[in-house]
């Protein structure tokens, strides 16, 4: 982890540059799709969507609160974005796809004003990140 200071058009930026964003998603897909066949099951996304701690006590969500369904189908809504044709299963580009919508909305609730922010390694927000500063540096 480390403490960057964004903003929306870093993020903006990040998925406005094509071939940087698709390689960041492509590879994100590639590390998730466990058994190799292109598509992603609920179980292969399964923990990445846990880990985006949509539910934290800190927040004001007390844990035992939530019924053990009620939070399986809260993962399930969640791959459900992800699953746009319904299969049950994500091909890369419904994935491409979800991330784009993910991340501009970050980049919205971002705005313009900068922010300090906790990222974590290999993150999406630490690419943008890292990308504009290697932008920053190549234009010095």
């Amino acid at each position: 982890m480390s403490v960057e200071i964004l903003d929306g058009s870093t993020v903006r930026s990040f998925v406005e540059d094509e071939g940087a964003f698709n390689s960041s998603v492509d590879g994100r897909f590639a590390a998730l799709d466990a058994d190799r066949d292109g598509l992603l099951s609920y179980e292969e996304m399964a923990g990445e969507l846990m880990s985006l701690r949509v539910l934290e006590k800190h927040f004001g969500v007390d844990e035992a609160a939530i019924q053990p369904d009620e939070l399986a189908g809260l993962y399930r809504g969640l791959f459900d974005r992800f699953d746009r044709d319904g299969s049950g299963e994500v091909d890369r580009d419904e994935f491409r796809a979800e991330m784009k919508e993910v991340m501009l909305a970050v980049a919205n609730g971002l705005g313009f004003l900068p922010v300090q922010m906790v990222v974590e390694e290999g993150s999406f927000l630490k690419t943008a990140v890292d990308r504009e500063m290697g932008q920053l540096a190549k234009a010095a």
